[in-house]
């Protein structure tokens, strides 16, 4: 048996990456899983090459997590299609980095929408459902980037606004049965992070060598080491921890 047999775990931005990893990592350990994406084609794929167990189901949902319809509306079809939901992981992000002096308006409004407005919007309207069956497991994504990063004002601000989410969501949720913790991921070599090394210049295994230097355990993180916490923080075996952000960054922080 799985630890998430009979669960539904959903996952946002999960048609690739980290999100798509951690689908992953809950299909193999019996779940069945609600991709959620801003591109209902890509959610769709990606739920397709989803390797199920038992009876367990998948779907890929167009969603835009900083709109509050949009989201009603995906958790209602989601619930209607595999029977329930008991996990939610707020992953969906996107970047828009820059200098301070040449952030517009537009770049913070953005990244704050996605990762703050996006986690609000998908717990308030999963925590009913949590409530309802007095069960339901959070994980937030939060970042490294949370403790301050160059060129990353917006980002590093809605970093730290999750693990302030988490943490409140912590003393409100719990006394219903409802676990809420964060996963901090460190360098995790990804599209997005390929993409970085694009606009600096570098090469992707250059990018990824240089960013392996930085931490004690000396190479870069993968989606499956992110989704192995994730999966932790969302099973009954962490029923005694909330509230808390656990960094996954190969020790970086400690050097940092």
């Amino acid at each position: 048996m799985g630890r998430f047999d009979g669960r539904v775990a959903v996952i946002t931005g999960a048609a690739r990456g980290i999100g798509f990893g951690t689908a992953q990592r809950f299909a193999a350990e019996g779940a069945s899983v609600a991709i959620i994406d801003l591109d209902e084609s890509a959610a769709a794929e990606a739920a397709g090459r989803l390797e199920l167990t038992g009876r367990a189901k998948a779907v890929g949902i167009g969603c835009d997590v900083s709109d509050a319809a949009s989201v009603d509306a995906a958790v209602e079809r989601l619930v209607a299609e595999l029977g329930g939901i008991h996990v939610l992981v707020n992953n969906a992000g996107i970047t828009r980095d820059n200098l301070l002096f040449k952030m517009t308006e537009q770049d913070w409004d953005l990244v704050m929408n996605v990762h703050l407005k996006g986690a609000f919007l998908m717990t308030k309207a999963a925590q009913k459902h949590f409530v309802e069956q007095k069960y339901g497991k959070i994980v937030n994504l939060s970042s490294v980037s949370a403790l301050g990063n160059r060129g990353q004002a917006n980002y590093s601000a809605a970093k730290m606004g999750v693990q302030g989410f988490t943490r409140t969501l912590g003393i409100e949720l719990s006394p219903f049965g409802i676990n809420t913790n964060a996963v901090a991921p460190g360098f995790i070599a990804t599209e997005m992070t390929d993409a970085t090394a694009a606009r600096l210049g570098l090469g992707v295994e250059e990018f990824r060598e240089l960013n392996a230097k930085n931490n004690p355990v000396r190479r870069v993180g993968f989606p499956e080491d992110i989704a192995a916490a994730v999966a932790f923080l969302a099973s009954d075996e962490a029923s005694y921890i909330t509230g808390q952000t656990i960094y996954v960054d190969g020790g970086a922080k400690l050097v940092s």
